[in-house]
């Protein structure tokens, strides 16, 4: 798949997440291109209010291959603290056309220090601490979402 193709595939998914994850569980598949590569993780859709401000709290392990997408309405700053959430995590800030704006490494479990977007962003994707860095995964890279059906 072109790069293109997963940049309109990402835009088309963002721009009707609100209507579409209403009618579907909040399921689904993200992959990343990072250079030649590509990784897929299954993920958690949080695109509601009351999703979004439980994210991961409370859980104890969460496998390689899997994440939490939380998706914004419109394009905003984002802002994060890791208050009850017991595993470190990775959190990719995504524009709006699928490109990783920023990643926060290893963010700090119980931490109540705030982990901020430093632009706009329409979503963003926690992973395992230590993952983006072990798989190369950096500011740049796409990302596509393939929603369960």
């Amino acid at each position: 798949m072109s790069r293109r193709h997963f940049f309109m595939g990402l835009c088309a998914a963002l721009l009707t997440a609100s209507a579409a994850f209403a009618e579907t569980p909040g399921n689904g598949v993200v992959t990343i291109a990072s250079g030649d590569r590509t990784h897929s993780f299954a993920i958690e859709i949080a695109d509601e209010p009351n999703e979004r401000s439980v994210g991961l709290m409370n859980r104890p392990f969460m496998a390689e291959d899997a994440g939490m997408l939380f998706i914004y309405p419109r394009e905003q700053f984002a802002s994060f603290w890791m208050k009850n959430t017991l595993i470190p995590l990775d959190m990719l800030f995504i524009s709006n056309d699928g490109r990783i704006l920023q990643v926060a490494r290893e963010a700090v479990p119980l931490s109540l220090t705030p982990i901020r977007s430093t632009q706009k962003v329409r979503a963003v994707l926690e992973i395992n601490g230590g993952l983006a860095e072990r798989l190369g995964i950096d500011v740049g890279d796409t990302v596509t979402l393939y929603r369960e059906k």
